[in-house]
């Protein structure tokens, strides 16, 4: 079972925060879509979503049509559990004439059809009826196939990749390779998502996330069980970035203060007492609490706003049980997301001033300030001793 070791985080000094035009240009949006959100390993569900033969979700990997920026559109990706049990994700797009397939977010179907032509495809993605192309002359099915996008499951996380030749996800989480084997996430269930528009920049939400420094005024409900001061971080640099607070004793991060559900399962004593943070650019924060697992999605949808999807998985024999009470976990942490997101639309919202000019990071800040460096290393803006402006 893994152990949890401090390190020494990574903080370099004067560091402050990113430049104004980060958080407001449309270019500066434009190319993050393309360098980081068409090219990384992003975050679209949990395989307890499509439990069974034929179950899907449907998943847009883009800005929405409202973000202002010509010519981008939502990549609508289709989700789904073939008949041999495996998961599979296709463009949501019909090899015929390009008509969108699912309308619905989610769902259970046994074949794929076009809502259009009813060409026919099956849960493996083969087109297995086209009316009327037999008579079509050198047509074979064989070669219309729906469109694959790159997939890959961590940890029962559902990940996908739109880049022709991504690093395999399995390199990509090597170095978190059995880290959290032991929160039996695979195969936790979800209890309820609720949906947040922000008005704020995805990478507010990020930075927010990463420190406690502001939640002595802006969480008192938090703060009373868990100490802001507390934070531990294992790992402090690169893509990965997060660690542990301690929990009061005999407490749970919920409206009551006492644990909701049956464990998660095999965690260690000393994680009992813990909660874990972790952020996984670019679009996952993971919070991992002894009695339910909290996962955001983050999807940008234009430099001042992010739609965020909020999850809460638990064991799966916790929901028959009479001890279990997730409304007290979903409502502790409503409340400590709107705190989250109001004081992120506020920094949006100051960040846009003529008045704005990047700020110093505090000690209580190194993983804001590594999570700066990370996104200009995948924004190509050099080493990470570039000044972030």
């Amino acid at each position: 079972m893994p152990v949890f070791r401090k390190t020494v985080e990574t903080f370099t000094a004067g560091a402050k925060t990113l430049a104004q035009r980060y958080f407001v240009a449309p270019e500066v949006f434009v190319e993050e879509q393309s360098r980081i959100f068409s090219k990384q390993w992003v975050l679209v569900g949990h395989q307890s979503q499509i439990e069974k033969t034929g179950d899907y979700f449907v998943s847009e990997v883009a800005p929405s049509s409202d973000s202002g920026v010509t010519g981008l559109g939502p990549e609508s990706l289709i989700i789904i559990r073939d008949k041999n049990d495996k998961v599979r994700g296709f463009y949501n797009v019909c090899r015929h004439r390009g008509t969108q397939l699912k309308e619905d977010g989610r769902g259970h179907a046994s074949v794929i059809q076009c809502p259009y032509h009813a060409w026919t495809y099956g849960l493996d993605g083969r087109l297995i009826g086209a009316p009327h192309m037999d008579d079509v002359p050198g047509f074979d099915k064989a070669d219309y196939s729906l469109h694959a996008v790159n997939l890959g499951l961590w940890e029962g996380f559902i990940f996908v990749n739109l880049a022709d030749k991504p690093t395999p996800l399995e390199e990509w989480f090597a170095h978190l390779a059995a880290k959290f084997s032991h929160w039996n996430l695979a195969q936790l269930r979800s209890a309820k998502r609720i949906a947040y528009d922000v008005r704020a920049n995805w990478k507010l939400i990020f930075e927010n996330y990463s420190e406690c420094y502001h939640c002595p005024g802006v969480h008192p409900a938090l703060s009373k069980l868990t100490p802001y001061d507390s934070a531990e971080n294992d790992l402090a640099d690169g893509p990965f970035l997060g660690g542990f607070m301690p929990i009061m004793k005999g407490k749970s991060l919920t409206m009551s203060g006492n644990a909701c559900a049956l464990p998660v399962d095999d965690v260690n004593a000393a994680d009992h007492a813990r909660v874990f943070y972790y952020s996984i650019f670019p679009n996952m924060l993971l919070s991992m609490h002894p009695d339910y697992v909290m996962v955001h999605q983050l999807w940008p949808q234009s430099p001042e706003r992010t739609l965020i999807l909020c999850d809460w998985f638990f064991h799966p024999d916790a929901f028959e049980r009479s001890d279990f009470h997730p409304n007290d976990a979903f409502e502790f942490w409503d409340m400590t997301n709107k705190q989250d997101w109001h004081v992120c639309e506020l920094s949006q919202k100051g960040i846009g001033s003529r008045a704005y000019q990047p700020g110093p990071y505090s000690q209580r800040e190194s993983i804001p300030a590594a999570f700066d460096r990370e996104y200009l290393r995948q924004m190509k803006r050099g080493s990470s001793k570039t000044k972030l402006d």
